[in-house]
């Protein structure tokens, strides 16, 4: 009898090539020939190009973490703190900010303090979530000692990027060159202590861990290369990488959950299709309201009622709101420990 060796794929969240283009490949092919050459000037956008690419790219990202919160009556229950309780204060929060505002910026500069602080860890955080996903889908996970070299590299890196906001934020209130210089000094120690983890899991596997995991780590070292380079500015391209890196897991879990759902009710293949081109067209659509027409029509109102300075910030308030929300959301939802998670993730694998 002859056997025949049947070929598997390898399991990616999409396919492999766009895994590993979306988690951080692009933002590589751009980055770093602009650092390399020095036109870094290219990073720097114009208002109404940053207002469309992240209403096309960016703000899909947030809405797509809160179809993952509040897409039942289930989901709602089993996270009441990212559903509820947290928006919730987070409303009373930049309510209360904009109104401030007529007398003191303080309370709306606090929002944006706490929502720039905790961007550091919602970055290092990803980049970890990524890196722990594709050693997951290849059969060999880090184990515990390679796991605190690889993810304390990135705890070093969250460092780093609280500094550097307060380093540039606050440069008139205090004199943080020190410990900025410091600290890009140990992003040195944190790239050795990262492949110091790879080399290890190298050792114990006997291969290479697949690239999709090398590039999410990879390319927060180079995204905050060129933080460090442009300055603030460059946070926009930044911010545009790290949502298309995250927009093909909620993808894959709307596709998985609808195709679950379709097939225990028998239908076609088409209606996946089209529940999905539905769920794609309310993103956009949502998107761009949410992060265009919200933002103008709450300023003309806002200015109105209480004021030009109020008006004026109110759309910080609002982007506050976004950020902060997504970011406790983003690391209540996704937990590759919860089983629900990785049937929601995985579960075109199993197929």
């Amino acid at each position: 009898m002859k056997v025949v060796a049947v070929a598997r794929d390898t399991p990616a969240i999409v396919s492999p090539f766009v895994d590993a283009l979306c988690t951080g490949g692009l933002s590589l092919l751009v980055l770093v020939p602009l650092l390399v050459m020095g036109r870094t000037d290219v990073l720097v956008l114009s208002a109404g190009v940053q207002a469309w690419v992240g209403a096309l790219v960016n703000m899909p990202h947030f809405l797509a973490s809160y179809r993952m919160v509040y897409r039942t009556r289930d989901s709602i229950r089993a996270h009441p703190w990212a559903a509820i309780y947290v928006p919730t204060l987070l409303v009373i929060g930049c309510i209360s900010a904009v109104v401030a505002s007529r007398w003191t910026d303080i309370p709306v500069s606090a929002l944006l303090t706490i929502s720039s602080t905790y961007l550091a860890w919602h970055y290092t955080s990803q980049a970890w979530g990524m890196v722990s996903t594709f050693t997951y889908l290849d059969g060999n996970p880090f184990t515990p000692t390679e796991r605190k070299l690889v993810r304390g590299s990135l705890y070093i890196l969250a460092a780093w990027h609280v500094v550097w906001f307060f380093y540039l934020g606050y440069d008139q209130l205090v004199d943080l060159t020190p410990l900025y210089i410091g600290l890009s000094v140990l992003t040195a120690v944190a790239l050795v202590m990262g492949l110091a983890g790879f080399a290890m899991h190298k050792v114990r596997t006997g291969r290479i861990a697949p690239l999709r995991a090398w590039i999410p780590w990879l390319a927060i070292f180079v995204w905050y290369g060129a933080m460090a380079r442009v300055g603030l500015p460059a946070l926009f391209i930044v911010q545009i990488a790290h949502a298309l890196q995250y927009l093909i897991f909620p993808f894959r879990v709307e596709v998985n959950r609808t195709r679950r759902a379709v097939g225990a009710g028998g239908g076609p293949s088409q209606l996946v299709a089209f529940q999905i081109m539905i769920y794609l067209t309310v993103l956009l659509v949502g998107s761009i309201v949410a992060s265009i027409l919200l933002p103008l029509g709450a300023m003309a109102v806002v200015t109105s009622w209480l004021g030009s300075r109020p008006g004026q910030v109110v759309g910080f308030a609002i982007s506050a709101f976004f950020n902060i929300h997504h970011y406790f959301t983003d690391g209540v939802v996704w937990k590759l420990r919860d089983p629900g998670v990785r049937a929601d993730l995985f579960g075109h694998l199993a197929a």
